[in-house]
């Protein structure tokens, strides 16, 4: 059975005696459980539970004191967000439609927040649209000139909002929020075959990226994306798509610095994104060109392959000796790398399983095969668990290699020495263990062999 519910939360501030509240009232809402949460970017954190008193009330207990920003509260299977500046906040809505039901009673902040989400929504609606009539109608048509003055109409009005009535009190969080968190307003005069030459060039002009108390919200993470889908063409093949992605990288990260927590919230962001989305190449450059270059000191929590990724980077520079591996082979004789006699040694770390190994290794392969005169050795180290997947996968595609493994997988010592954070991953050294190269490719490994 559905009913209102009312959700209420007392919140302590440092410099007034008597708590302030966030009070909102959900009508149609079956659940009884909820949790107000902090939001950094797409992060976010616990704040408290919300305990039911009765049949009509949620209650954040006063326990500690939080930050002005954005927060959101997470029901069972929808969620709001709130704009929190140490005033009383009083919100209703219905749980069948929570964002467009939504009615704020007090709060002036959270009156602004819910008229921009609207305005912002209906904003990009309606330009969209005009500028592609724009685009496609001859310009001596009376309705050209109808529409051209329906779309200034339109970016005006967001303009005033944005820049009037959302600023009444400057120094507020929700006005410096909508000031950074606006879209970008395209010139007129800028013709349609260089909008998006125009958008890689201003719109980050808006944001405010000094503002640190913006990491306690969206904005920051909403922006980054924003401006990295300029970069985004799906007709570019994936090499191609990283390197266009490394501009924007250099555009957002040159920007951010003029902050350093601004500088580490969007860092910490893109080096998860690109991860989570594979480009290995986009992310190596964030690792190398700013993470260490600038030794920027990342989340606690950063997953543990990000960290491995940063200490590869930081001590396997070119010129380096490398650490010293001793591991068996398949019949238990343990293999030295710095006795192997061949004048260079290229190692390779992979994994039966890996899809990207069974490419390359075949085809290193049978390039050794083919050397005429033996150039290097290939010490190859499976990070396999089972010995029976190993050798087969040695007996099909590596045969004319060193194979050695401790079966350990990643947990094995030379995985930690060489901080692998992913396979394959190819070191060539000399015969004092010295680092040569860091090759990706069999065109790579060609390369700096000749």
């Amino acid at each position: 059975m559905r009913k209102q519910v009312t959700l209420l939360f007392y919140t302590l501030l440092q410099i007034l005696i008597s708590a302030q509240t966030i009070k909102v009232q959900i009508n149609n809402l079956a659940e009884t459980k909820a949790t107000l949460f902090s939001i950094s970017g797409e992060k976010t954190s616990i704040v408290d539970s919300l305990y039911n008193i009765g049949e009509e009330y949620f209650v954040h207990k006063p326990l500690k004191t939080i930050n002005k920003g954005q927060y959101r509260i997470i029901l069972t299977d929808n969620w709001f967000d709130i704009i929190y500046e140490g005033k009383d906040v009083e919100l209703k809505t219905d749980a069948y439609n929570l964002l467009d039901s939504m009615k704020v009673l007090s709060s002036e902040s959270n009156k602004l927040f819910y008229l921009f989400i609207k305005l912002n929504k209906q904003y990009k609606i309606k330009t969209e649209l005009l500028q592609l009539i724009l685009a496609r109608f001859p310009k001596d048509d009376p309705y050209y000139s109808q529409t051209k003055k329906r779309l200034q109409e339109i970016q005006n009005e967001y303009i005033e909002f944005v820049n009037i009535t959302a600023q009444k009190e400057p120094v507020s969080f929700i006005a410096r929020y909508i000031r950074s968190a606006q879209l970008p307003i395209l010139d007129e005069k800028v013709p349609l075959e260089r909008q998006l030459d125009y958008l890689k060039s201003h719109a980050l002009d808006i944001i405010n990226f000094n503002d640190a108390s913006l990491t306690n919200s969206d904005v920051f993470t909403n922006k980054t994306i924003e401006y990295l889908t300029y970069y985004r063409n799906p007709q570019l093949p994936k090499e191609l798509l990283e390197k266009e992605f490394i501009k924007a990288v250099d555009t957002l990260l040159n920007k951010a610095k003029v902050n350093q927590l601004v500088y580490q919230h969007i860092t910490e962001y893109l080096i998860e994104g690109f991860k989570k989305h594979g480009f290995d190449q986009v992310l190596d450059y964030i690792v190398e060109n700013y993470v260490i270059k600038d030794d920027l000191c990342l989340d606690v929590k950063t997953e543990g392959m990000i960290k491995r990724r940063i200490e590869q980077a930081k001590y396997f520079k070119i010129g380096v000796t490398v650490p010293e591996i001793v591991l068996p082979d398949s019949k238990g004789n343990e293999i030295k790398l710095s006795k192997l006699k061949g004048g260079k040694s290229l190692i390779v770390f992979y994994a039966s399983w890996c899809p990207h190994c069974k490419e390359l290794l075949p085809k290193l392969n049978d390039f050794i095969k083919q050397q005429k005169e033996k150039m290097f050795d290939v010490f190859a180290i499976s990070l396999d668990n089972k010995k029976e997947d190993w050798i087969n996968f040695v007996k099909d595609n590596c045969s004319s290699f060193i194979n050695v493994s401790d079966l350990k997988g990643w947990d094995g010592k030379a995985s930690d020495d060489y901080f692998i954070y992913a396979t394959p991953t190819l070191f060539l050294v000399d015969n004092g263990l010295k680092l040569i190269a860091k090759p990706m490719t069999l065109d790579e490994v060609e390369l700096v062999i000749k």
